[in-house]
């Protein structure tokens, strides 16, 4: 437990020391919000500015969650995690650390972000939202940072995770709902889209944010909240177990894979010399 405190501990005060990184991450979701409502007013939907801040907000989370498989790599290329593993430390416990460290960063940057979101409209009937808010974006934080501990650990260096990272993360994204409304796409990236674990946790976490949990399934479809296959709806609540699942079989891996991997084999680049040793 010690061992997960420190690595938490370490890697929170690496990311709140790049205080440009914080202020462009703070900034940017607000300069989508605004260029993405005006899409979703073309179909409908009620409260676009809320609908999208709390899309934006699950994407935020999604990809802090990710940037764990960076700083993996670069802990293993700059032999930080073999000077770990000196000392009588179970390499789960590595993992766990990476883990956490990058879902309290996520819920951190959730957080500021409805902080702010509060100014400009968006409130909540009772107190037990924003609780309940907080709990799903460690939820979806736990679930995406063990899947890009799975990636990290799975490449052999900087380069290559890059090129994966942008093939895997891109049509998570574009395909989630968040950027551009489901109904919009075409009826095989639809589709494609029910594959996607971020289109049941958007789905989800707007529903909750926008207190629409308890809505007629009509409604819910309608707002695309939830989703109508043949006559099945995959309400939020399935949504969330569905996330749940992913997430249980994302820690399972990146645990196996992170004890296997061999740390000397991982580097940043394809060349000998390491490009940051000049």
């Amino acid at each position: 437990m010690r061992t997960i405190t420190a690595l938490m501990c370490r890697n929170v005060k690496l990311f709140m020391r790049n205080r440009v990184q914080l202020i462009l991450l703070l900034i940017m979701p607000f300069f989508y919000l605004y260029l993405i409502s005006t899409i979703f007013k073309s179909v409908s939907i009620n409260d676009s500015m809320s609908y999208v801040l709390a899309g934006i907000v699950i994407i935020v989370v999604f990809q802090t969650s990710l940037n764990i498989a960076t700083s993996t790599i670069d802990d293993i290329a700059s032999g930080y995690m073999k000077e770990v593993l000196v000392s009588p430390v179970r390499r789960v416990e590595i993992a766990i650390g990476q883990m956490l460290s990058s879902t309290t960063i996520a819920t951190f940057q959730g957080i500021l972000i409805l902080m702010i979101g509060y100014f400009i409209g968006m409130n909540y009937t009772t107190p037990i939202t924003p609780l309940a808010i907080i709990a799903s974006m460690i939820l979806i934080g736990i679930v995406f940072s063990s899947f890009g501990l799975f990636l990290a650990a799975s490449v052999k260096n900087a380069q290559t995770f890059q090129i994966i990272s942008i093939a895997v993360t891109t049509p998570i994204t574009f395909l989630c709902g968040v950027y551009v409304p489901l109904s919009l796409l075409p009826n095989g990236l639809q589709f494609l889209s029910l594959f996607n674990p971020m289109t049941y946790a958007t789905a989800f976490f707007r529903a909750l944010s926008l207190e629409k949990l308890s809505v007629s399934t009509d409604e819910l479809v309608a707002q695309e909240l939830a989703f109508k296959i043949s006559n099945f709806v995959i309400t939020p609540q399935i949504s969330l177990i569905i996330v749940a699942l992913f997430g249980l079989v994302f820690i399972i891996l990146s645990t196996i894979v992170f004890s296997k991997v061999d740390f000397s084999r991982v580097s940043r680049s394809h060349g000998n010399k390491d490009i940051f040793q000049q």
